[in-house]
């Protein structure tokens, strides 16, 4: 490898909507949290050792039949989403959030592998909060 000499014409998009390869046997529904898996594979969100929140699915994809990558996921990185919560309080606004599942997240308690997700941005009730998921 070597340092730019010359102009580059660098392709460039937002990336608020990225697709990324669905894992093998998994089925995203729309508007739920999406993660990566160990080896890079969309998967609904979880509270699962070695996942990494990744976005919002923007559609519903079935690859319940197909190989690793054998379909591709639309999604948002960045945005304002209500989610179903675990045990929220007006005190969490600003607290950093994590996966329980691919429609619901907590703070630290009742998760074990802290999938953050990102943080609370509006408390509604003990049981749904908006969540700010920008990077």
């Amino acid at each position: 490898m070597s340092a730019l000499t010359r102009d580059r014409a660098t392709s460039y998009r937002e990336g608020i909507e990225v697709e990324f390869p669905v894992a093998a046997a998994t089925k995203i529904y729309a508007g739920s949290m999406v993660c990566v898996n160990a080896a890079g594979y969309a998967a609904p969100a979880a509270d699962t050792s070695g996942y990494r929140f990744v976005g919002i699915a923007m559609e519903q994809v079935d690859n319940s039949s197909g190989a690793d990558g054998a379909e591709m996921l639309r999604l948002r990185r960045t945005g304002v989403f209500e989610f179903d919560a675990a045990a929220l309080t007006q005190a969490m606004v600003g607290d950093v959030m994590y996966a329980a599942d691919d429609q619901t997240f907590a703070n630290t308690t009742g998760v074990t592998n802290h999938i953050k997700v990102g943080t609370l941005a509006k408390y509604v009730s003990t049981t749904k909060g908006w969540i700010d998921i920008a990077r």
